[in-house]
């Protein structure tokens, strides 16, 4: 990898609390586990980022070297690499998710308003 590839992935890592390495963009996924993702993290109410790397494969070997994780998405909180959404819903379910997002992002999340036009 890189120093500046390296340099650039540790910047996305620290500029945002939530970080999500994925297939597409939070408006737009390319892949039904960004999108599983982006789902599951828009219920916990906190600010989170989505990366795109689909096209970038440079950044997805290094991201894959880094985390020894092969697999898109991959999620960082707080600086920390966990995996992905089969790691993060048992954390969620056991309570143990909502207490590391409270620390990372240092309050707990304003109650949110949403509507499912689905």
């Amino acid at each position: 990898m890189s120093q500046e590839l390296q340099e650039e992935i540790e910047r996305e890592i620290g500029a945002n609390k939530i970080l999500v390495y994925g297939k597409g963009t939070r408006e737009a996924p390319r892949c039904g586990f960004t999108l599983e993702t982006i789902e599951f993290f828009n219920r916990f109410g906190y600010p989170f980022e989505v990366v795109d790397v689909l096209e970038n494969m440079p950044k997805r070997e290094a991201l894959a070297e880094l985390t020894n994780w092969p697999t898109l998405p991959k999620v960082f909180i707080g600086g920390e690499f966990y995996g992905d959404t089969d790691v993060l819903g048992p954390m969620a379910q056991s309570g143990e998710l909502q207490t590391l997002l409270e620390r990372a992002c240092g309050a707990p999340a304003a109650p949110k308003t949403t509507i499912n036009l689905r």
